[in-house]
């Protein structure tokens, strides 16, 4: 693809710490969900600490490492002794296993999306198909479930089908049929809402993007205007076959140019969070025709996109969509991205505020087990009084009330640990 532009090719990488630090939170969220599978993989979702320890080399972790990372934390992780075995277990905490529970039923809410975002994704491929193995590594940013072969691909037959290439001897997914009401990009709509808020020329916003450079960006003269022509130049839509197209000219290039980004723009709106990695895109590269540099490529947009280096000692490249984010968080949050976000939040919440908890636990419990003494010995007292013959009546009547108003206290103290026990096993049911 030739790179013919108004846009400057040589373009320096602005970094938006905004970005970064919601990086740096999901570098340490993704190896939460390593030891997470772990754990969950065992019969009693509990795990011994040196079998942890030995399974932590899968995941890339030294014996000391493992153990010092889940200690950091003890709202995901917690660490208690078997009472049989005497020996220190590891275990999901209850806030932890309440935002599975929550992202696994959000993932089922939105299974309908997931069907929609699938088709979308083929409609925008040449040959209305992609590989199956593409498309299962990128699933977690398509919000598709990790069955989503039977529970998507096999279930509706009315949009998809599974076949088997015989020069390459690799899964394919192929769309049924091509629905034209689908064929709508997100920056189509999002340049209908600019122009009934702002009442721009629907010349200048007719093929143009949502431009927000990051903080100290340097627009100089001949890049606003080069920027100003860019927008204004034409293109092909992401959905559309281009294939009879004579691409040969100067000005199909530059449409195909912008129809790249276009793409890009689509296959980032179609994730849940707005974001995927830069590695991921490549795997779609040839199916929807994008440039071979993509990072180069996309550096020339940087008021579109943003590449973020953080995560794998900068090995790991993620792009955001740089209109659907605001001060770090999403503008349109969906309830998936919310229950990814509870885990975030478990993630960079202080170890201290965990110490307080377990103390306060722990303090209910120990006042719980004084009241509980208290009403067991003045059941025994009252009942001796009865046996000894003596005017027990009313004292019994007195004894009755003041019996249930202490359990009624009881009650009232011990709901949380009621709901932890019956939300424990209710989860445990369901992961198994």
């Amino acid at each position: 693809m030739s790179q013919s532009t108004s846009i400057p090719k040589k373009q320096l990488r602005i970094r938006d710490h905004g970005y970064d630090n919601y990086m740096e939170i999901e570098k340490k969220t993704r190896k939460v969900l390593k030891f997470q599978s772990l754990i969950l993989s065992q019969p009693n979702q509990s795990i011994p600490i040196p079998r942890l320890e030995t399974l932590a080399f899968r995941i890339g972790f030294t014996r000391h490492e493992s153990s010092a990372f889940i200690l950091k934390f003890p709202h995901v992780f917690e660490i208690f002794e078997h009472p049989v075995q005497r020996i220190l277990f590891c275990r999901l905490t209850r806030k932890a296993i309440l935002q599975i529970e929550q992202e696994r039923l959000a993932l089922a809410d939105q299974l309908s999306h997931a069907v929609t975002r699938l088709r979308k994704m083929l409609m925008m491929s040449n040959d209305r198909r992609l590989r199956l193995e593409h498309v299962r590594i990128a699933r977690p940013a398509l919000g598709l479930p990790d069955d989503f072969e039977y529970s998507i691909v096999l279930r509706y037959p009315e949009f998809f089908r599974l076949i088997d290439a015989k020069e390459t001897r690799n899964k394919y997914i192929e769309l049924v049929e091509f629905d034209p009401k689908l064929a709508t990009c997100a920056i189509e709509d999002a340049r209908e809402r600019v122009y009934r808020e702002r009442g721009s020329e629907a010349e200048d916003i007719r093929f143009s993007f949502l431009i927000d450079f990051p903080p100290g960006f340097k627009i100089s003269k001949y890049f606003r205007v080069a920027m100003w022509k860019w927008q204004r130049v034409p293109y092909w839509s992401p959905y559309e076959n281009v294939s009879g197209y004579d691409l040969r000219s100067i000005e199909a290039q530059k449409r195909m140019e912008k129809r790249a980004v276009a793409t890009i723009h689509e296959l980032l709106s179609l994730t849940v969070e707005k974001k995927i990695t830069l590695e991921r895109i490549a795997h779609f590269r040839m199916a929807m025709n994008l440039p071979k540099k993509l990072k180069e490529f996309l550096l020339q947009h940087q008021g579109i996109f943003y590449i973020s280096t953080r995560g794998n000692n900068g090995k790991l490249h993620t792009v955001f969509l740089r209109e659907a984010y605001r001060k770090g968080e999403l503008v349109e949050p969906n309830d998936l991205y919310l229950a990814r976000r509870k885990l975030a939040e478990l993630v960079i919440l202080s170890p201290r505020k965990a110490t307080v908890d377990r103390e306060l636990i722990g303090h209910s419990r120990s006042k719980l087990d004084d009241e509980m003494g208290q009403v067991t010995r003045a059941y025994v007292e009252d009942s001796y009084g009865d046996f000894k013959g003596g005017d027990g009546v009313g004292q019994g009547e007195d004894a009755e009330d003041d019996l249930s108003s202490d359990i009624g206290s009881d009650v009232d103290s011990g709901d949380e640990d009621d709901d932890f026990d019956d939300s424990v096993s209710m989860r445990n049911k369901s992961l198994e």
